[in-house]
Formats: structure tokens, sequence, C-alpha cells
């Protein structure tokens, strides 16, 4: 087993922001430009009965069943944060060491591994308080992509989130991102001339670029 030749977090603001829909589209647009694309996600939580998990549509998006996404035992029947979910179902805790070992990537060579993290950047996802600053850090992690809403509230979590991911290149996806929004404008516009430690990207072309072309345009 060989590690990505491009390991990239796919990790988020805050929850509910659009983590897995990025990575889905990401892992789709740059299976089209010819990379071989493999994602995974350590640990996952969610509302039993509501639809598709986070695995199921990574493992939709790059032809693999759910459980190689995310390992079965990791999966927890209530929507918490994972170390959360797994106290309430009587289940061992989460630790980062156990969590980075269980990561398993293809055994043929792959050009991007994304992996999803769960909640925000400092959103504890161990029992330990380990969190997505942790992980990108225990997995010599090539770049994280954090994703935020495009409206009120973005320059806030967005500088929040960069303070804390200081040892790693961040590329900041505007999700939902509407060019004639007057506000959205003006947020994209404010952070690009005020967080010189980011990218910002707004298209899923573009981030691909970004990952795989040092910025230029990923156009399968």
């Amino acid at each position: 087993m060989t590690r990505p030749a491009r390991l990239v977090v796919i990790a988020g603001t805050a929850t509910e922001v659009g983590k897995t829909w990025v990575a889905a589209r990401l892992a789709g647009h740059l299976t089209g430009c010819g990379a071989m694309v493999a994602a995974r996600k350590p640990a996952q939580s969610f509302d039993a009965g509501a639809g598709p998990t986070d695995a199921d549509v990574l493992a939709s998006a790059t032809g693999v069943e759910p459980g190689t996404v995310c390992p079965a035992h990791r999966w927890y029947e209530l929507p918490m944060a994972p170390f959360m979910a797994a106290d309430a179902l009587g289940r061992p805790p989460l630790l980062l060491h156990d969590l980075v070992a269980e990561i398993a990537w293809p055994e043929e060579a792959v050009d991007v591994g994304l992996l999803e993290t769960a909640g925000g950047v400092r959103s504890p996802i161990t029992t330990d308080g380990k969190d997505t600053v942790d992980l990108a850090a225990a997995l010599c992690a090539d770049l994280v992509v954090l994703v935020a809403a495009a409206g009120l509230g973005a320059i806030n979590g967005v500088r929040l989130c960069l303070t804390a991911l200081t040892a790693v290149p961040v590329a900041v996806f505007l999700n939902r991102y509407d060019p004639v929004d007057d506000l959205h404008r003006r947020n994209l516009a404010w952070m690009q001339d005020h967080c010189p430690e980011a990218q910002f990207v707004t298209t899923i072309d573009q981030l691909a670029g970004v990952v795989i072309h040092d910025g230029r345009p990923c156009t399968g």
C-alpha cells in the first residue's frame, strides 16, 4: 500500500457546509482529468435512515464500496461528533493513531487521495480532543481544502480556521458562490486582499487546478 502522490484533506469551517458534496464533485472532476483518485473518511456519524451517508456518497463518486471509504466499525448511527456518538453507543473510544492506522489506500498508485474530516476544523474528532489540525499533521497532508459558506459569516469562519491551519497549504473553497451576489463578491475580494496565506476558489474546476496543476484549470 502506498501513500497518494497528493494527499488532500477536505475540511470545513463548520458542519453542514458541503464538505462531502465538494469532495465528491472534486473526485469526479479529477477522474475526468485522467487522475487516479481515492476518497476516505476515517469515521462518520449520521442519522440512521436519513439518506445516504458521507461514505455512501464518496463511494459512489469513486466507484468503490462504502466500507472501503470508511471502515464499518467506524460508522456511528447518531448525529453527534463521532467520538460522542461512540460513547453514547457504548463503543470503544476513538484515538487518533488508530484512525490514521486504519486509513487504507489502494495498492495501485493513487494520484490524489481525498480525506474528508468531520465537523469544523477545531471540532474534536477523537476522545482525547484531537481535531482536523492534528489529523492533517499526522497524515503529513499536502493540502487542506477548507470548505466555507460564501455569504454572511464567511470571513469570520475562514479567518478563525486559517489561524489554526498554519502548518499546511490551504485552499479555501467558497461553496455555493454566486458571482452576481454582491455580498459573495465582496467577501471573496476582502479575503483575497487580507488572507494571503490561502488560495481562494469558487468552482470545482478551479479547485482541481489547485490540487493537481498548481492553480491551472483542470478541464477534462
